[in-house]
């Protein structure tokens, strides 16, 4: 008799099933779904493995997952990530003072003397030229 690496719910069985009859799903999750089912079964890691091409040691991190986690091993969890500096409200007041005239002596704005004003009128603490020309790019 082969072992059942997992023993899923009849709730959670049910979901699953549901989850992978849709039609609109992200791959990640679908193929996490089905390997559990599969692994319910009574299926191996290398079966599950071969079957839905991905590694014996996957299949397996979804059983451990699982046992921990229940459904939430379905989802990724957040990345960190380098945080956000310059928020939408910042974003949209270097914009504007793009759009408004150049100070005196200045025939127009240039990207340097964006990021000095930006600091200057403390839209923020600190931001380069280069990021400057980045948040113009996404404005028309």
């Amino acid at each position: 008799m082969k072992k059942q690496h997992i023993q899923l719910s009849t709730a959670d069985r049910e979901y699953l099933e549901a989850l992978v009859s849709k039609g609109n799903l992200a791959v990640k999750v679908y193929r996490r779904a089905l390997g559990l089912l599969e692994l319910d079964r009574g299926k191996t890691y290398g079966e599950v493995a071969h079957t839905l091409g991905v590694n014996h040691n996957t299949v397996s991190k979804w059983a451990q997952k699982y046992t921990v986690e229940r459904l939430q091993c379905l989802q990724d969890k957040p990345r960190s990530g380098r945080p956000i500096e310059i928020d939408g409200v910042q974003r949209a007041k270097i914009t504007a003072l793009a759009c408004s005239e150049a100070p005196e002596g200045y025939g127009r704005w240039t990207l340097r003397l964006l990021a000095q004003k930006a600091v200057e009128l403390e839209y923020c603490d600190h931001i380069s030229h280069t990021e400057v020309s980045d948040i113009l790019k996404k404005t028309n």
